[in-house]
């Protein structure tokens, strides 16, 4: 008796080691250990991954010598940059108990608006944060992404290559198309493949959602929300006012100075300031706004500690 309890006893012992080492593991595996890399210098950059219907814009002519187009000295405030095909603003909002920074941007070129991953290579748990990726890639302006490598499904396209085409598994997934003339526009991914999306001339496409304005209609109801989120979060939002005239939004939230907003008032706020199109990127810890080489919000997780979350990809604004 006392041979088999002690036989059982280490079992039980060898048993919960495994478990431990396996828990370890999947932990690892799941959100430390980079898996299934492409990087950015191994693709196309003006193809996708499956076929496409175009490959530049036929309506941007080539003027890069024309001397009138050459980049003038850029003129940089702590709140503005200028240099004849770049023109931000920025500004600070308080509403609704909640710091929101604004960039408005007007750019002369749809090839401006921009976007990178972390790395310069796509895969799972390749991440760094916003500011970065955004000095990796001499960016003026940037926000973070979708953070595609937080999830296995859900279209990703940047710069025209198709990194994954598997549907989300959410019916209701609507994506971001960054156009190839720069209109953004807001497709479900039930009604289109990402094929389908290539072929409509989108150069990069984002799955994270939803969509907050199509044609100047607000599309999100009180209560929605992105899965596992707050009612109110930090957020951030892109949206276009008119052609290659768009804006950058991120709100603070989870701190005693900023309670955060709802999809709805994300929405709103993105229909006053004038957008016929808006799309809600990652919130919460990975909302961040990098201008000119500082972090403009106070990003955090927990509300504990203001710090910036490593993510996926950026959008910016950049030569």
């Amino acid at each position: 008796m006392v041979f088999r309890r002690k036989v059982r006893r280490i079992w039980r012992i060898a048993a919960s080691i495994i478990l431990v080492l396996w828990t370890i593991w999947t932990l690892l595996d799941a959100f430390v250990i980079p898996r299934d890399i492409i990087h950015r210098s191994e693709t196309n950059e003006t193809a996708s991954g499956l076929s496409t219907s175009q490959t530049e814009d036929p309506g941007i002519a080539d003027d890069a010598g024309d001397e009138e187009n050459v980049l003038t000295e850029p003129v940089i405030t702590d709140t503005s940059y200028e240099d004849g095909h770049i023109s931000i603003q920025i500004r600070t909002m308080r509403r609704l108990d909640t710091d929101i920074y604004i960039a408005d941007i007007v750019v002369d070129n749809p090839d401006l608006l921009q976007t990178a991953l972390a790395g310069d290579a796509f895969g799972r748990n390749l991440t760094d944060t916003t500011s970065s990726i955004a000095e990796a890639n001499n960016a003026v302006l940037a926000i973070n992404g979708d953070y595609y490598g937080f999830r296995d499904a859900g279209y990703v396209m940047r710069g025209g290559y198709l990194y994954r085409d598997l549907a989300a598994y959410d019916q209701d997934q609507e994506d971001l198309c960054i156009m190839a003339d720069g209109t953004l526009e807001i497709l479900a991914e039930v009604d289109y493949s990402a094929q389908d999306m290539a072929d409509m001339g989108a150069r990069d496409i984002f799955s994270f959602g939803p969509g907050l304005l199509i044609d100047g209609e607000i599309t999100v109801r009180e209560g929605d929300e992105v899965e596992r989120a707050q009612v109110t979060n930090p957020r951030t939002s892109i949206g276009q006012i008119a052609p290659l005239h768009y804006v950058f939004v991120v709100s603070d939230g989870r701190t005693e100075e900023s309670v955060g907003l709802s999809l709805l008032e994300l929405a709103q706020l993105m229909q006053d300031l004038g957008c016929t199109t808006a799309y809600n990127l990652d919130g919460g810890g990975s909302s961040t706004i990098w201008f000119n080489g500082r972090v403009l919000n106070k990003p955090t997780t927990f509300g504990e500690k203001i710090t910036e979350r490593s993510i996926s990809d950026i959008v910016y604004i950049g030569e």
